[in-house]
């Protein structure tokens, strides 16, 4: 479901199983995504490994139809795929859900089928923990990673899309530019407070 077979290796978890999904499903990539909130991205981005090494599968048909509660807890169980690894669970089924119900449980249809980078932002924001700033991000990861680069991509994705950047995961290669996204998170969250 969703091979991303073929394409270049994907190195944001910094494991080489996790690295592995992240390289060859679609659905494991953009539930990294998913996770990728206050918490550490190289570990948030380790998650779809841990779903499928615990859970068998990362299909999202199986995803979305598991029980709750027993996903819920095959999420939490240290190590966690997130800090808040129940509520991050009911959040991956969510997007497992709509994966199934709007593109036939294939993740890739979401960048393979949209018209444009605007309909490829539209179609990731409208994804449950999807917000502006996460789909552009995503995209940015898509364009920089994968060569998902429609017309005028760059100009509608925006900072994350800057070739030479290290602003957000979509930079992140190895563990060199791991450290340097970081250092400038750190930084933008320090002019942040001085504002």
């Amino acid at each position: 479901m969703g091979s991303l077979a073929g394409m270049p290796e994907i190195r944001i978890a910094q494991d080489s199983h996790a690295d592995q999904v992240l390289s060859t499903d679609a659905f494991g990539l953009l539930v990294g995504m998913l996770l990728d909130q206050q918490f550490p991205m190289e570990r948030a981005f380790a998650g779809p490994a841990k779903i499928l090494d615990r859970f068998g599968t990362l299909d999202p048909a199986a995803i979305a139809a598991a029980e709750p509660e027993a996903f819920a807890d095959l999420c939490a169980t240290p190590p966690a795929i997130h800090r808040y690894g129940r509520s991050m669970a009911g959040r991956v089924q969510a997007l497992a859900q709509v994966v199934v119900t709007a593109y036939d449980g294939d993740a890739a249809r979401i960048w393979t089928t949209s018209n444009d980078t605007r309909d490829l932002l539209a179609r990731l924001k409208a994804l449950p923990g999807f917000g502006e700033q996460k789909a552009k991000i995503f995209a940015a990861l898509l364009g920089k990673q994968l060569g998902v680069q429609p017309p005028g991509w760059r100009e509608a994705i925006g900072p994350y899309a800057e070739p030479g950047s290290f602003r957000s995961v979509a930079d992140v290669v190895d563990e060199e530019s791991l450290l340097k996204v970081r250092e400038f998170k750190q930084a933008a969250k320090a002019a942040a407070k001085n504002t």
